[in-house]
Parts: C-alpha cells; sequence; structure tokens
C-alpha cells in the first residue's frame, strides 16, 4: 500500500467514525501520518474537553483505523 492508498484508507475510517463524534458535539481532523506507523489526529469541539477522549482515541479511533490500514501502530491527539 503507497502513501496515499493508505491516507485514503485513514480517512475511510475517519469518516465510519465521525458520526458517533459529531453525535456528541465533536470531531475529528487527520493532521498527518509519519512514517506510515503514526497517525496524528486533532479531536475538536466537545471532544477536546470530554472526560473519555482518550478512550475514544484508543478504543474507537485507532481501533477503526487499524481495520482499515493494519500497518498503522498508534494515532496520538494533537491538541
Amino acid at each position: 500500500m503507497n502513501s496515499e492508498e493508505l491516507k485514503l484508507n485513514v480517512e475511510k475510517a475517519l469518516e465510519e467514525i465521525r458520526p458517533f463524534l459529531q453525535s456528541d458535539g465533536g470531531d475529528i481532523n487527520l493532521l498527518s501520518i509519519d512514517d506510515e506507523k503514526l497517525v496524528k489526529v486533532q479531536l475538536v469541539g466537545a471532544c477536546t474537553s470530554c472526560s473519555v477522549n482518550q478512550m475514544t482515541l484508543k478504543s474507537g479511533v485507532e481501533m477503526t483505523i487499524k481495520k482499515y490500514a493494519p500497518q498503522i501502530e498508534r494515532v496520538i491527539n494533537v491538541e
């Protein structure tokens, strides 16, 4: 998978999870994919102050991204 395909797959994953975030008043933006292993995202809106945003990031966002792009090792939120 080349870097463009990887980006498209990560975007597909974010599109899958975005409605759940938006239903709670939040959203997510893709910032970068580093070395094809680390995805940097930015949680916005209500997600920035949510007490469970790290759980959402790991069990929701990261899991969904890995489903579309298994080579991704970590997803981090950049504030």
